[in-house]
């Protein structure tokens, strides 16, 4: 029996419209109508926890307390072995500029980090995600998705969002901003939480 019945409207934690876009190409096909954070206009809330599954279950039992949905949220980064696992859960924070997010920005200073440490490519990383599904009276149910690469610089690709343009996953030649929406989706960390998230809800 499937947790989330076809009809059901589904609460994406999230103000992210990339993000949105591949979860909604990842749902729809199950009858499921995502709706995100933004549509609704909901405070984005601070992610105070040290863990991608603890900012996870934090938005999404946030969004679940304030709409009664049953909501997902995601909790995502990128790790990067040279720099000790940074950006890792601040991933959004090295983005931050006046005004915003620009991940331009991140992909500079990150590079600007490897220059910094002298490190040796290979720059081995990770994209690691944590899906949170919250439902009204239940305890957040969690999926980890992780894909490994290597960044690459200068940055390539127009495609994606975040950290895409810098990052090659592994036995890959393209970045994941050269790929489009369905290659990404099926081999990105989040398509692999999805994957983890859709058999225990749909099937």
């Amino acid at each position: 029996m499937s947790i989330l019945a076809r009809g059901t409207s589904l609460l994406f934690a999230t103000h992210n419209a990339g993000k949105v876009e591949e979860a909604r190409a990842l749902v729809e096909p199950f009858g499921v109508r995502l709706i995100s954070a933004a549509d609704l206009g909901l405070p984005v809330p601070e992610e105070t926890e040290s863990s991608f599954e603890g900012n996870a279950c934090l938005k999404a039992s946030a969004a679940t307390a304030l709409t009664g949905l049953p909501a997902l949220a995601d909790d995502s980064g990128l790790c990067v072995d040279a720099l000790d696992g940074d950006p890792g859960v601040r991933t959004a924070d090295w983005a931050e500029v006046p005004g915003g997010r620009d991940f331009g920005v991140a992909m500079e200073r990150t590079h600007a980090a490897l220059m910094e440490r002298r490190a040796l490519q290979p720059w081995t990383a990770s994209f690691r995600c944590v899906l949170a599904l919250s439902l009204p009276g239940k305890e957040c149910q969690v999926f980890a998705g992780r894909v490994d690469g290597v960044l690459v610089w200068p940055i390539r690709g127009v495609l994606g969002h975040g950290y895409d343009p810098m990052f090659c996953p592994e036995g890959e030649t393209r970045t994941l901003a050269e790929m489009s929406l369905a290659e990404k989706n099926r081999i990105s960390h989040r398509a692999r939480a999805f994957d983890l998230f859709i058999a225990r809800c749909f099937t």
